[in-house]
């Protein structure tokens, strides 16, 4: 689904050029959740970022679906985050003067969707937010600002899944709920799930765990039954 070929990516800092990660090379095979861990300023939320096209790389080549995203222009990657990526960040990004249904559905209303509001209440009764739909983010716990972050992003059916510290702005209880709804949304439309975490318990739950070191791959396993 996503191959990085001694992908790496360099930035302009204040003291010059910061190598932020160097000679990943990693595949991640469909329905397959991977988990990306290490500690702060390994590079885990960079290498999340070269994969959805949200960064660009600046060696390597980086492929999703098949389809070449350091050769896309930034409309071009945008269109196919559109079409074939869901992504939940730490911060809920919601857009605070709509309604829950309307976060959720504008970005399918955007993608041609005639039934965004109709895929969109789905999407929130899966989340058990149905009840939520008319009320603004401000209205909302962080909790369930995050539910809708996630039904947002499960809504167009992505085969591909990202998430960047999905419950560090949760306290526990949340994030347990959080965790066992995005792993929920992940077997229910059969994406293929990668995500940033410092939780233990939530890598637990991959398939496989990367850790990173430095910008680089520091040890590949299977995470814990």
């Amino acid at each position: 689904m996503v191959s990085l070929s001694n992908a790496g990516l360099s930035l302009n800092g204040n003291a010059g050029l910061v190598e932020i990660l160097r000679d990943i090379t990693l595949d991640v095979h469909k329905g397959e959740s991977l988990g990306l861990i290490g500690p702060s300023g390994s590079g885990k939320s960079s290498l999340l970022m070269l994969m959805g096209g949200l960064e660009r790389a600046t060696t390597g080549r980086i492929t999703a679906l098949g389809q070449d995203l350091t050769a896309m222009s930034e409309d071009q990657l945008a269109r196919f985050r559109r079409e074939h990526m869901g992504v939940v960040f730490q911060s809920f990004h919601l857009i605070p003067t709509m309604t829950a249904l309307e976060n959720v559905a504008t970005p399918l209303e955007l993608a041609g969707h005639r039934d965004a509001f109709d895929r969109a209440m789905e999407e929130l009764r899966a989340v058990g937010l149905e009840g939520r739909a008319d009320h603004y983010p401000s209205q909302m716990s962080g909790g369930e600002q995050q539910r809708v972050a996630l039904a947002r992003a499960s809504a167009p059916r992505p085969e591909i899944l990202l998430a960047d510290e999905p419950t560090g702005n949760l306290d526990g209880t949340n994030g347990a709920a959080i965790i066992d709804l995005l792993f929920g949304l992940r077997d229910r439309h059969g994406a293929t799930l990668i995500l940033v975490t410092h939780a233990d318990e939530l890598a637990r739950r991959c398939d496989r765990v990367i850790r990173l070191r430095d910008g680089q791959i520091d040890q590949m396993a299977e995470a814990a039954e």
